[in-house]
């Protein structure tokens, strides 16, 4: 299994050829971004003060894009004329439990009623019909969980649990990237994350930020051989979306090539990377087979999710239709939304440069095999190509380059850009998603 790579910095005093103590060349500037804190007053704990810095920024950006998206739906007012359940509601907010939103809470409030498949009448769009067991149970199970404890309503609680898990989240990605690249660079890639293309679902009731919250830290404990807790971590992943069978994948193939090599197997022994294959998968699949189980078919599942929704792995056939017609000025394929996917295809073009630049840094394998696997789950699947920007939310593993390269950068420049992102981030991370197409 690839090893962290060499040119991770390092923060500490290193000794040199001398025998005197010299200062380690690190990433961050001589003025590091520390807060000052009065003596006499309590200090946070020393394991948590690098993670000041980037759940500050992230925490800035996202409230910045969130406001401007908020005066752009005030401005527009075209939600107030929509269905709640589409896109709708009385206040702008209302638009972050729509479309999705709208099946996360059902699930939250009623639970799941998993009927056998119900045909529809043939020459539609859609063959079956629709039912909230598409919709993976970890989630809607925290929202209801938050809003019995806490007294608040199913709306509160999901948002809280979206906000507070990507909070989490920003502090995978930044534990992630800071090993690879310095803590400068993970703080930096904390805040491309929340200003990334489709960063609008991470505050809404979408499941994304819990996701990402375990994926990243489910990749860090691989990073530390820590395998019992990416084996859980793995299986909490599996109960929350589908597209964890790219981070399982990863999780058992670092486990696999560490059995594999004698000298990893002697320093890690066999029981946590067996134990961490074993139990990766087990939440993915006791789900689909209790949806099959329930539903008189062990398909049910994959059935629904081509027949109810039109979304199914077709290797790239639907991806190439929409690249084809966008080139030529056209949309005639399913689902075309004009904004949403000529954003989708910048994104889309841009990959192989970002995935060349992120292997040229040599990250470990589980980064690797897990960022490649979502990216193929991605381009290969038919579903709404103007959700190309969400879909790729998880794959924070491609801001380990532009992160590292913007750590070179002087205070004031990361401030400017930041400060632009955020702002523009409400239009294009937000607005386009929730208001010029369907998240």
């Amino acid at each position: 299994m690839s090893t962290i790579s060499g040119n991770t910095a390092t923060d500490g005093d290193v000794t040199s050829d001398s025998g005197k103590p010299s200062r380690a060349r690190t990433w961050w500037p001589r003025h590091r971004w520390r807060p000052r804190i009065p003596a006499g007053r309590p200090t946070l704990p020393a394991g948590a003060r690098p993670y000041v810095a980037p759940l500050a920024l992230y925490g800035v950006a996202k409230l910045t894009g969130l406001g401007v998206f908020a005066w752009l739906l005030e401005s527009a007012g075209e939600y107030q004329k929509k269905n709640p359940r589409f896109g709708g509601g009385a206040h702008w907010w209302d638009v972050l439990a729509s479309w999705d939103g709208w099946w996360y809470l059902q699930v939250a409030e009623k639970g799941y009623d998993p009927r056998p498949l119900e045909r529809l009448a043939p020459g539609g769009m859609f063959t079956v019909k629709q039912n909230s067991v598409a919709y993976f149970p970890l989630y809607p199970a925290l929202i209801r969980s938050v809003s019995e404890i806490t007294g608040l309503g199913l709306f509160g609680a999901g948002m809280l649990v979206s906000v507070l898990a990507s909070f989490v989240a920003a502090a995978g990605v930044y534990a992630v990237i800071s090993l690879l690249a310095g803590a400068r660079a993970g703080t930096i890639a904390a805040g491309l994350w929340a200003v990334a293309p489709g960063a609008g679902a991470e505050w809404a009731i979408y499941s994304e930020s819990l996701f990402v919250a375990i994926a990243s830290w489910c990749c860090y404990c691989v990073m530390k051989r820590q395998w019992v807790a990416a084996g859980l971590l793995a299986f909490a992943a599996g109960l929350n979306r589908p597209t964890s069978a790219a981070l399982i994948g990863a999780v058992g193939l670092a486990a696999l090539v560490t059995l594999a090599r004698r000298e990893s197997r002697r320093e890690h022994g066999i029981a946590g990377p067996a134990y961490a294959m074993f139990a990766a998968p087990l939440g993915l699949l006791t789900y689909i087979t209790w949806v099959g189980v329930s539903m008189g078919d062990l398909t049910a599942y994959f059935t629904l999710q081509k027949e109810g929704w039109a979304h199914y792995f077709d290797f790239g056939h639907y991806t190439y239709d929409v690249l084809r017609n966008t080139a030529i000025g056209k949309h005639d394929y399913m689902f075309a939304f004009t904004v949403p996917d000529l954003i989708g295809v910048q994104l889309v073009l841009a990959l192989p440069f970002l995935i060349t630049l992120m292997l040229r840094k040599r990250p470990p394998l589980v980064l690797v095999a897990y960022t490649l696997a979502g990216i193929v789950s991605v381009l290969g699947t038919q579903q709404m190509f103007g959700n190309t920007a969400r879909y790729l939310l998880p794959c924070f593993p491609l801001l380990l380059a532009p992160a590292a390269a913007m750590s070179r950068l002087k205070l004031p420049s990361l401030i400017v850009f930041f400060t632009t992102a955020a702002v523009a981030s409400g239009w294009y991370a937000h607005y386009v998603m929730f208001e010029l197409g369907i998240p």
